[in-house]
């Protein structure tokens, strides 16, 4: 009877992780500030598209998708250089104007820059960075790392927090200890 429930305990187990692991694998469609009509220039810092940027953890294979009202503005990836400078004259992607919405696929770990390319609105805040973190978990990926295939020269940065700490890794970083946590469990029973 007591191996009949430590048998049933450890499937339980092993359904408990695979459940984890599949809620958290799939990728998903992030809303630009959250609402349509956010890519615009911010009444206060406040409002910052970095601020809801910091909120998220994006991962490889996620989407931002901008809903615009302004059929005169356009988003424009840029390089971190240019980011700061609001140079949109070598993009690394340019939408159309007129278009009321974009979608763009985060492909790589690292830092993404965007800004409109009006420059006094970028000047005055119409730009978001966003940090994709990592490679999504599963089992196998738990266990080493996936190497770096990064063709772009920019190198990862670290969203900060809003408390100016280091932001945490995220839902792999979930996945992990939840593995660890039900690991532990099953060895109790065994």
């Amino acid at each position: 009877m007591a191996s009949l429930l430590s048998l049933s305990s450890c499937f339980l187990s092993i359904a408990v992780v695979l459940l984890l692991l599949c809620n958290h694998s799939a990728a998903r469609d992030f809303l630009v500030g959250g609402t349509s009509n956010s890519w615009k220039v911010p009444s206060s810092s406040l409002e910052s598209l970095n601020k809801w940027a910091e909120a998220n953890r994006f991962q490889i294979g996620d989407s931002l998708v901008w809903k615009m009202d302004n059929e005169k503005d356009s988003v424009v990836q840029v390089t971190r250089e240019n980011y700061f400078s609001c140079n949109i004259t070598s993009p690394i992607f340019q939408s159309k104007e007129g278009t009321s919405s974009v979608t763009v696929k985060l492909y790589r770990p690292g830092a993404y820059y965007f800004v409109s390319d009006e420059k006094t609105n970028c000047g005055k805040g119409q730009r978001v960075i966003v940090v994709v973190m990592s490679r999504r978990s599963s089992l196998i990926g738990m266990m080493a790392p996936a190497p770096s295939s990064s063709t772009d020269a920019e190198s990862p940065v670290i969203a900060p927090t809003a408390g100016g700490g280091v932001a945490s890794a995220g839902r792999g970083g979930f996945v992990a200890g939840s593995v660890l946590f039900v690991l532990a469990i099953i060895s109790v029973f065994v």
